[in-house]
C-alpha cells in the first residue's frame, strides 16, 4: 500500500483509539479519468443484487441498498461474488459502501477528521490509454490525503485477441489466453509501470505481490464484460480489513458525517445528502453544520432513503422515511436553515452541552481555510471548501500568492480585487467547479477586460492554463518594456512624390491620422506587410516622429514602388500585439481610436484573440 500504512515491518497499524466498536463497512471511492470506466464498474457492482430480491430497502440478506450518494454491498453478496477468490473464507466486514460521487473533484471536498472520507479508493485506469490528466490529479489527491488505493486496469477486453468470460477471475482468464495476447498485455503493463513510477509509486499485479505495504496492487479487469471484478472487490475489502482494522472499528461516540451536497427536494424542501461514518442518528436529533460564516445548529426534521432500486440521484418523490440510521451509511436529511451548508464539511451530533461545545470547536477549525492569504496575489473561487483548499495547495507549490479565496460564484468584488492588482501577473481569477454571475461573466469575456478568467472542473487544467498565461504575460511585459509604445497611424502616399523606388524606397506622405515614428512597421489595409520606417525627413531636418497633418518624406526599408506600394496608396502603422492592451488604457484621439479599431479588426481575421 504505502509507507503510512505500515510500521516498516509489514505489521498492522495500531491506532490510538481508547474505545472501539464493531466493524463498519469500509467506505470506498472510485476515481479516474473521464471515460476510463468508473461508471461501468459501479453499474456492475449495483447489478450484483438485482436478481436477489424485489425490494432491497429492507436490507435483507443478499440485497444491495442504495443510499443517498452511496451503494452498499452486503457481506453475503460479496462472499458469493468472490467465492472463487476467497477459497471458502469469508469477509469479516458487514459489506462495502461505495461513495457514488463525480470522481476526483468530490474526493477533494469530502473530508473527515482523518483526511479523506473514503477509507480506501479504487483508481480506474484504461489499460489501453494509460494515465491521463484526471488520473494524475487523482494520484496527487490520494498522495495528499494518504489514502490507500487499488488500481483497476480496466478494458482488458480491448486487448487484441483477448477472450473474456463474465464472472471469471483475472487469474483464471489469463491461463486461457494465447501467448501472443499475453505478450500484448505485458507490453501495455510495462508502459503503465513506467507512468506510475514517474509519480513515485511502485505498482504490481495483485497476484504477484508478496508485501502489500510496498507495492500498489493492480487488478486487470473488464467492467464491460464483468471479468476480473471479483478480484477487484476481494483485493479492495481484503486490504481495508488488513490495514484499516482500527479505523473501521472507530464507530462509537457522537455521530459524525460528511455533507455531500445541499438540494431543494420536491415535497421535502431544503435537504442535505450525508455520508454517516461514525455513530448513529435519530429523527429529532440536534446537529451542528458548517456555513461560510462558521458552525450553526439545527435539528433533524426527517431522514429519507430512495425507495427500492431507485437511482439515488433521480429518485424524484420515491422516498422512504426512516427514524434511525447507523454508520456507515448514506442518508438524506431535512430540517430548518440548511440552505447555507457548505458541501464537503462535517455534520456532528449536538444533543448534549458537551457534544455542542466539541462540535463548535471543531466546526470553527473546519470553517477556516488551511492556507494563508497574501496582501497581493490572484483570486480563487470554488464550489466547496475542500475544492478551494485543493486549488490553493497546487498554487502554493508553484509559489503563486493568493489575495482572495472564497466559495461560490465569481462576483463583482472578485472582479474588482483582480482588476486592482498592482502586478499584471496577479490580474487573474481561477475558478474551480464554479461559474461567474451573469453580469460579471460578460465583463470578464469582453474585449476590454484586463482580468484573465480561467475556469475548469479539473484543477490540473486550471494550473496548466494559468502557467501558460503567466509565461505569455511575462513575455509580453518584457517585449513592451524593450520597445517604445507604438501608436496607431495612417499615411497617404502623395502623387508625384516618389523620390526613390527601392533600397530603401523613399516617398512623400501625408499623415492622415495618428502618428508615425522611426523604426515602426507599415502595412496595407489588406494586411500586407510593406516594410519598416528607416527615417523621416522634412526638408533638411531629420525627424523622429510625424503627427496628423504633417507632410514628410519617408524611407521605407523592404518596400518597392510599383511592386507593393504606389502613389495614392494608404498605409497603416502596425501595432505589436503586446501594445494593444496598453493603448486601451490611454486617451486616444478620435482618429487614433478609429485607426486602432481598424488594425484590431484586420489582425483578428487571422487570430480571433489578437490583442485581448
Amino acid at each position: 500500500m504505502s509507507e503510512e500504512l505500515s510500521d516498516g515491518e509489514g505489521e498492522e497499524i495500531v491506532a490510538e483509539e481508547p474505545v472501539l466498536g464493531e466493524n463498519r463497512q469500509p467506505i470506498v471511492s472510485v476515481l479516474g479519468h473521464v471515460d476510463h470506466g468508473k461508471t461501468s464498474i459501479l453499474d456492475h457492482i449495483r447489478s450484483l443484487g438485482i436478481n436477489r430480491q424485489a425490494s432491497v430497502m429492507a436490507r435483507e440478506a443478499g440485497g444491495i441498498t442504495q443510499h443517498i450518494g452511496a451503494t452498499e454491498v452486503p457481506a453475503q453478496l460479496l462472499n458469493e461474488a468472490c467465492s472463487t477468490m476467497m477459497g471458502g473464507k469469508e469477509f469479516k466486514s458487514p459489506g462495502l459502501l461505495f461513495i457514488d460521487t463525480p470522481g476526483h473533484h468530490s474526493f477533494t471536498t469530502l473530508r473527515t477528521r482523518g483526511g479523506a472520507l473514503a477509507d480506501i479508493a479504487i483508481l480506474v485506469v484504461d489499460l489501453m490509454e494509460g494515465t491521463q490528466p484526471q488520473t494524475i490529479e487523482s494520484i496527487k489527491i490520494l498522495r495528499e490525503k494518504k489514502t490507500p488505493f487499488v488500481i483497476a486496469a480496466n478494458k482488458i477486453d480491448r486487448l487484441h485477441g483477448w477472450q473474456s468470460e463474465a464472472g471469471r477471475s483475472f487469474v483464471d482468464s489469463l491461463k486461457e489466453q494465447r501467448s501472443d495476447v499475453k505478450e500484448y498485455l505485458d507490453e501495455r503493463w510495462w508502459k503503465l509501470v513506467g507512468q506510475f513510477s514517474e509519480h513515485g509509486f511502485n505498482i504490481e499485479r495483485y497476484d504477484r505481490i508478496k508485501d502489500f505495504t510496498k507495492d500498489i496492487a493492480v487488478v486487470p479487469c473488464s467492467a464491460k464484460e464483468g471479468e476480473g471484478l471479483q478480484d477487484l472487490l476481494a483485493v479492495t475489502i481484503g486490504l481495508a480489513e488488513r490495514f484499516l482494522d482500527e479505523r473501521l472499528r472507530d464507530t462509537l461516540g457522537p455521530a459524525e458525517g460528511t455533507v455531500l451536497e445541499m438540494k431543494d427536494e420536491r415535497g421535502l424542501g431544503k435537504t442535505i445528502d450525508v455520508i454517516l461514518y461514525r455513530g448513529e442518528l435519530n429523527k429529532g436529533d440536534r446537529i451542528t453544520l458548517i456555513s461560510q460564516d462558521g458552525p450553526f445548529q439545527t435539528h433533524i426534521k426527517g431522514m429519507f432513503r430512495p425507495r427500492g432500486m431507485s437511482e439515488m440521484r433521480d429518485a424524484g418523490d420515491r422516498w422512504d422515511h426512516v427514524d434511525h440510521i447507523k454508520a456507515a451509511a448514506g442518508i438524506k436529511i431535512s430540517g430548518p436553515d440548511l440552505e447555507n451548508v457548505l458541501a464537503g464539511t462535517s455534520l456532528r451530533l449536538s444533543n448534549s452541552a458537551e457534544e455542542l461545545e466539541n462540535a463548535e470547536i471543531l466546526g470553527w477549525e473546519e470553517a477556516k481555510v488551511s492556507f494563508e492569504i497574501d496582501e497581493e496575489g490572484v483570486v480563487l473561487k470554488a464550489d466547496t471548501l475542500g475544492g478551494l483548499e485543493a486549488l490553493a495547495w497546487e498554487l502554493k507549490k508553484l509559489e503563486i500568492p493568493i489575495r482572495s479565496a472564497t466559495i461560490g460564484q465569481v462576483n463583482k468584488r472578485d472582479l474588482m480585487t483582480a482588476e486592482n492588482a498592482s502586478n499584471p501577473l496577479h490580474r487573474a481569477i481561477l475558478a474551480f467547479s464554479t461559474t461567474a454571475l451573469t453580469e460579471v461573466g460578460e465583463k470578464l469575456q469582453s474585449d476590454d477586460s484586463t482580468v484573465e478568467y480561467i475556469d475548469a472542473d479539473v484543477i490540473y487544467h486550471i494550473i496548466e492554463r494559468f502557467e501558460e498565461w503567466n509565461e505569455e504575460t511575462k513575455r509580453k511585459i518584457e517585449e513592451a518594456s524593450r520597445e517604445a509604445l507604438v501608436y496607431p497611424g495612417k499615411l497617404l502616399i502623395l502623387t508625384d512624390h516618389i523620390f526613390r523606388r527601392s533600397n530603401p524606397a523613399v516617398v512623400g506622405v501625408r499623415v492622415l491620422g495618428g502618428r508615425v515614428h522611426q523604426g515602426q512597421r507599415l502595412m496595407k489595409p489588406d494586411g500586407t506587410n510593406i516594410g519598416m520606417v528607416k527615417s523621416l525627413r522634412s526638408g533638411e531636418d531629420t525627424l523622429k516622429e510625424a503627427h496628423q497633418g504633417d507632410e514628410v518624406a519617408v524611407a521605407i526599408k523592404g518596400a518597392v514602388v510599383g511592386r507593393g506600394i504606389d502613389e495614392e496608396d494608404i498605409l497603416l502603422v502596425d501595432i505589436p500585439e503586446s501594445h494593444a492592451k496598453r493603448l486601451r488604457k490611454l486617451e486616444l484621439t478620435a482618429m487614433e481610436e478609429e485607426i486602432f479599431e481598424e488594425l484590431i479588426s484586420l489582425h483578428r481575421k487571422d487570430n480571433h484573440f489578437w490583442g485581448r
